[in-house]
């Protein structure tokens, strides 16, 4: 094992400071663009060669940095936020960092700024001590990653001839019940859409409801045809290329523990659906895909009693191997077609991608497991998938690259709720993580080790 530098602290929290007071709420340009040259210049000034690429959205900021062996590690970042909602809950400014208790406390500090600052401090504590970097690295940060990245693709295939690109790592999903973080063999995809019903061209009277449709009704019925009070997603089709796991995937499955006492104190629940636990939960997060109502809205609202003239509903989903966001789409629209609800407007919202998976036998992610022997006395739980949606096959589509995700979060980290938290010695451990990684990266391509990986059905 070779001995590691110590991270530096003060550094990630005054980087970290810099960061949260930057209110780079997703959606509000002007703000993220100027958070755009600040995190170029954060990284200019810990060594790494930085562009700034604008894009009719957020920009995307990149940062490249040679090291010694030519292999190059992709690290995926995002630094748009979720929105703080009423400031009243928190305990103190959302976008000013907090410390209490060993504790940080600041939007993004656990979603975003947090994993990214601890990993320019990672890449700052190698290059204190060497004269470069163990493997070569490019850090790419984009400001709209919670709207389904719309333009991250465009930069990624701009610049993919210039690029060079062997594998990703992002910072996604969670710590298991031993609190250590988990290794997921990539993540879900993303496809977000918005169904309308569209009624009379003014809102009308309640009464008239026995002579008028009302869209908010017609939306409701719909919605009963797309996904069950069982869970079961109703949409024909849906599941026919969902594969189960691997024969070798299972015992990992087997291996591994949700915090699920955590979980269910946080989030304020007494079970979770159909009193799932144990492997059968992990194994419905990993492999199964998703549909979500995020969103029901009608229009005018009123609190008086009225037919109103519009009804819109926001549907989120996520995806599995084998499941595009376009063949969905298109199965959705002739699913509703079927039951007879061919006036439902369906509507793709921008962004979305696929999934990205790599087979967890893969050296990439079997390393990333190993680096987490070295940090915490243990390698990493790895699945193959969690809960989450990240861009990863964009990169798997560009490069052809094995892809995984580190987990940072816990139940309590409040990502979209107020007085979101991270303690500092997850932080801290995620940079050392980093460093133990590039390093048996580096090491292996010094020794001429096989990277030829087994990247899956995307």
């Amino acid at each position: 094992m070779i001995k590691q530098p110590s991270i530096p602290t003060n550094m990630l929290l005054d980087d970290l400071r810099q960061l949260c007071a930057l209110p780079t709420v997703f959606g509000q340009r002007d703000e993220l663009s100027s958070a755009a040259q600040r995190i170029a210049l954060m990284m200019r000034q810990h060594g790494l060669h930085t562009d700034v690429f604008t894009t009719p959205g957020a920009p995307v900021v990149v940062g490249q940095r040679t090291g010694r062996s030519p292999w190059t590690l992709l690290l995926y970042h995002h630094y748009d936020v979720a929105p703080p909602g009423p400031w009243r809950a928190w305990h103190h400014d959302p976008f000013q960092l907090a410390e209490r208790d060993g504790a940080l406390y600041g939007r993004g500090v656990a979603a975003g700024k947090g994993p990214f600052v601890a990993h320019l401090a990672a890449i700052q504590a190698m290059l204190a001590t060497a004269d470069n970097l163990p493997c070569s690295v490019l850090i790419v940060a984009e400001g709209e990653g919670l709207l389904g990245s719309p333009h991250l693709s465009t930069v990624v295939r701009d610049m993919q001839d210039q690029w060079r690109v062997d594998g990703c790592l992002a910072s996604g999903g969670e710590r298991n019940a031993a609190q250590r973080p988990i290794c997921y063999g990539g993540a879900k995809g993303m496809l977000q859409v918005r169904l309308t019903t569209i009624g009379a061209n003014q809102p009308l009277a309640a009464g008239l409801g026995v002579s008028v449709p009302n869209p908010l009704w017609r939306l409701i019925w719909a919605l009963h045809h797309i996904k069950s009070d069982q869970e079961e997603i109703l949409i024909e089709g849906f599941y026919d290329t969902v594969e189960g796991p691997r024969r070798s995937d299972n015992k990992l499955l087997r291996e591994a523990h949700l915090d699920e006492s955590g979980r269910l104190s946080a989030w304020g629940l007494g079970n979770f659906l159909f009193e799932s636990t144990g492997v059968g939960l992990v194994r419905t997060e990993s492999t199964l895909p998703t549909c979500n109502v995020s969103s029901l809205v009608v229009e005018p609202q009123s609190e008086v009693a009225l037919i109103p003239v519009a009804a819109t509903a926001q549907l989120d989903f996520q995806l599995v191997p084998q499941q595009s966001p376009q063949a969905i789409l298109d199965l959705l629209r002739e699913h509703l077609a079927a039951k007879e609800f061919a006036d439902v407007d369906v509507e793709r919202l921008p962004g979305g991608y696929g999934p990205a998976a790599t087979l967890l036998d893969d050296p990439f992610v079997q390393q990333l497991s190993k680096a987490g022997n070295e940090v915490f006395g243990t390698p990493f739980d790895r699945l193959p998938l969690g809960p989450f949606a990240q861009p990863l096959h964009i990169f798997t589509e560009a490069f052809n690259v094995p892809v995984a995700s580190l987990g940072c979060l816990r139940p309590y980290s409040a990502i979209n709720g107020p007085n979101e938290h991270i303690l500092l010695d997850d932080l801290v451990r995620h940079a050392q993580v980093l460093m133990e990684f590039m390093t048996l990266l580096g090491n292996q391509q010094a020794k001429g080790g096989d990277h030829e990986s087994a990247v899956g059905a995307t």
